[in-house]
């Protein structure tokens, strides 16, 4: 990860390889947000910004010759948009500009962020979209294509507040946040061959040990241990595999804990559908369907090293579908781990199957609060596309959930639970079946799924189905590939919980 510091320096005099820059929509034009660059510099950037094809639109980033009474060898303008109706920008757009700067960036050593910091919230989100921006998948890459790739390797971002200790403070909890979406994106691009589940399991270990996370306790049931203990969702999904599952808890109680919350994570390392099987085009992408369970790991871990107030237990549900000899069928009826039977109507939903035994797990435990989350459906992409997950549950819990969304920069939308969807999943042979025959509310049918094992807790449900993977093209700090979606807010939600 990149280092990470602070200057309260004039920007034009520092020496890096790149000084990054505001740019912003005016109606005249375009504007340089930078208050300590040459006047002239400025002028003559604002002068020639249509020749340049400079908008100051949001993820537009440009490189430029630094030029006269400026130290760096390159000047970055990335883009702002509209200034807010107040004059100023939202710190997650800040967040965003930074970002996308400094993942286009890739390859340069050290680079310089000057932009707005005049309140405390934007300097933490030019601090995070710095850190998440500055992240690379290389480990599958070889020769000129590694070095090009690199991230950038130092950061050092300008602000009022550079001495101040609440300002050093945010540089720790952003370094400590960065590291957790890295870790969780690393999980999600790692190939299916190499990451399963119990490699999954000594990958968690592995986290706890090498991030520093005290007071972490790591728990691993086998299959057998599945098995005799009644798990029939995450053994009727896994048996199907020559990779068996794995249930991973992974607890964090600080002593005068002020509540306790559990993360329900699904982990389905991969997803062929079992003999539901899916079409080939986009299967590919189905390495990405554990992200559930890599946004829990590294929240558990990330709210240790933080040293948090509050009991985080996590549960990695973990589990490879495939469509062998002994695999589950539709028809079949499985016993979850709770009693309840369920009819298998299409093995292609099978993350609720193993969601559904992390969560009774949970219960069991006993917890104040009860939130999953899970790439669960295609229903979540089609009602809220690629960039906004689904959020449900219990009232109180999704507002708060939605709060910490919104005070982390991620997009999440609470959607309704109507009544009549439940009867969707009544079955003639079981207490229930696990996918509606209806298509329609798919991901609101799931959600009611889930219900059935959240027994009296408090709870919250996030379908990152679209968002946890990004196909198409690189944003803001956003990669192609695994996004860390969910991290940002589930951290900030604990971060809630702790008064």
């Amino acid at each position: 990860m990149a280092d990470l510091t602070l200057s309260s320096k004039n920007p034009s005099t520092l020496k890096v390889d790149a000084l990054v820059v505001g740019t912003c929509k005016t109606s005249d034009g375009l504007a340089v947000v930078a208050d300590q660059l040459p006047i002239d510099l400025v002028h003559e950037l604002e002068t020639l910004a249509p020749q340049l094809g400079l908008t100051g639109a949001r993820d537009e980033v440009r490189k430029l010759p630094a030029g006269v009474g400026v130290k760096a060898a390159m000047l970055v303008l990335t883009g702002l948009g509209e200034r807010e109706k107040d004059g100023t920008f939202a710190p997650e757009t800040l967040r965003r500009a930074a970002g996308a700067a400094v993942r286009e960036l890739a390859g340069t050593r050290s680079v310089a962020v000057a932009l707005p910091t005049a309140a405390e919230d934007d300097l933490v989100a030019v601090l995070e979209g710095s850190l998440l921006g500055a992240y690379a998948y290389t480990d599958y890459r070889t020769g000129d294509a590694v070095a090009k790739r690199q991230p950038v390797a130092a950061v050092e971002v300008v602000t009022s507040y550079a001495r101040s200790a609440r300002a050093k403070a945010a540089v720790a909890r952003a370094q400590v946040l960065a590291a957790a979406v890295h870790g969780t994106r690393d999980l999600i691009n790692t190939p299916p061959n190499v990451m399963f589940p119990a490699s999954f399991a000594d990958a968690a270990k592995a986290a706890v040990k090498e991030l520093g996370a005290k007071g972490v306790k790591v728990t691993v049931l086998d299959e057998k241990q599945l098995a005799a203990g009644g798990y029939g969702g995450l053994v009727g999904v896994g048996q199907g595999s020559s990779r068996p599952p794995r249930l991973v808890k992974l607890a964090y109680a600080p002593s005068k804990a002020r509540s306790r919350v559990a993360l329900v994570g699904k982990g389905i390392t991969f997803d062929t559908g079992g003999i539901s099987i899916k079409p080939a085009a986009g299967m590919h992408a189905m390495t990405s369907d554990m992200s559930g369970a890599a946004a829990v790991l590294h929240t558990v871990v990330a709210a240790a090293r933080l040293g948090l107030p509050v009991a985080v237990t996590g549960y990695l549900c973990l589990a490879e579908n495939m469509p062998g000899g002994n695999a589950t069928r539709p028809g079949d009826v499985l016993t979850m781990k709770n009693g309840k039977t369920v009819e298998i109507t299409n093995t292609d939903a099978e993350g609720r199957l193993v969601m559904a035994d992390g969560m009774v797990t949970a219960v069991e435990d006993g917890h104040d609060v009860l939130i999953d989350i899970a790439t669960l459906t295609g229903g979540q992409v089609v009602a809220l596309g690629n960039r906004v997950s689904g959020l449900m549950g219990d009232d109180d819990v999704v507002g708060a959930v939605k709060a910490a969304a919104d005070a982390a920069g991620e997009q999440f939308w609470p959607m309704p639970m109507p009544e009549e969807i439940k009867a969707g999943l009544k079955s003639n042979v079981a207490d229930m079946v696990n996918s509606s025959p209806d298509r329609g509310g798919h991901m609101l049918s799931a959600a009611h799924f889930l219900r059935e094992f959240t027994g009296d807790t408090p709870w919250a449900h996030l379908d990152i189905a679209g968002p946890a993977f990004n196909e198409k093209s690189a944003f803001g700090y956003t990669p192609l590939g695994g996004t860390g979606v969910g991290v940002r807010t589930l951290l900030a939600y604990l971060e809630t919980q702790t008064g």
